[in-house]
């Protein structure tokens, strides 16, 4: 009997057994489900989890690792972020792929959510969660660039000249937001959350609106209405993304794809809180880690 030792040399392999671990169970589920299956997990807890561009290389590494026209099962977790960023990642994942499944083990919100739209079919079960397209903008403060939801700072605004219009002295709470304010960022709000809506109705009419300009604009300005979902952290289950007319397919915890699915996922989270990550791409070859 010959023996299939890893290529990598020993040292190496141990030192990044987790990671082949992982490989190894991706290449399992891709021979059960016939697809090939790519994953993006951020950390949630972390400032600097939104989506920017600064994933479009490693995604890119992803993609590259995909046959041409081949069918793809995509697992995502996402606070959201910036909605270039996210049609970028779009944009690079139709170049490989001819049919996307979306698998959201948890949470994939605002402009994850909107990269969600873009799938023929959205793989959910009784732990996942979209939310409302709520665009994030980049906003300087003490502490550098950080993103804000669009929505929440134009609000914020509005408080604040209420207040000032009746009389009453500046809440010293407001003085960090209106320090990083200027003209240029409020017409970038109302610039993202108009886009972040026609981007929406632009991806739902590939698949899951095909042929339907008008239900795909339904669809959108529902996920961004602030008095249907006034908060950014708003959780959208699989039967009210069912419900909005998204084409959802439901997978109990019993479901052994989901099983396998979810067993994957939970290794991603570990990880990333053992060793302090802030997103991991990966697929059965390519793996990167920030």
């Amino acid at each position: 009997m010959t023996l299939q030792l890893p290529t990598q040399t020993p040292l190496f392999y141990a030192v990044n057994r987790d990671r082949y671990g992982r490989q190894s169970f991706i290449k399992d589920i891709e021979n059960v489900t016939g697809r090939r299956l790519i994953i993006y997990i951020a950390n949630m807890a972390h400032q600097q989890s939104a989506i920017t561009n600064e994933d479009i290389a490693p995604f890119h590494e992803l993609v590259t690792t995909l046959e041409k026209n081949c069918d793809v099962d995509f697992m995502l977790q996402s606070p959201g972020g910036d909605p270039n960023a996210a049609e970028m990642l779009i944009n690079t994942l139709l170049s490989k792929a001819r049919h996307i499944r979306m698998i959201i083990p948890q949470s994939a919100k605002s402009a994850a959510t909107m990269i969600s739209l873009a799938a023929d079919e959205i793989v959910m079960s009784d732990t996942s969660e979209l939310g409302p397209i709520d665009p994030q903008v980049p906003m300087i403060t003490p502490f550098g660039y950080v993103y804000r939801p669009a929505f929440a700072l134009l609000n914020t605004l509005d408080i604040i000249k209420e207040e000032h219009k009746n009389g009453e002295p500046l809440n010293s709470a407001y003085v960090p937001v209106l320090q990083g304010v200027d003209a240029a960022l409020i017409d970038a709000c109302h610039k993202a959350i108009q886009q972040s809506k026609d981007i929406a109705a632009k991806w739902l009419m590939r698949a899951q609106c095909l042929n339907n300009p008008t239900g795909a604009e339904h669809i959108a300005n529902q996920l961004t209405d602030v008095n249907k979902y006034p908060s950014h952290a708003q959780v959208i289950n699989h039967a009210e993304a069912a419900g909005l007319g998204l084409n959802v397919r439901y997978l109990s915890d019993q479901d052994d794809v989901w099983q396998a699915m979810w067993r994957l996922y939970i290794r991603y989270i570990t990880e990333i809180r053992e060793h302090g990550l802030v997103k991991v791409f990966e697929s059965n070859y390519a793996s990167v880690t920030i």
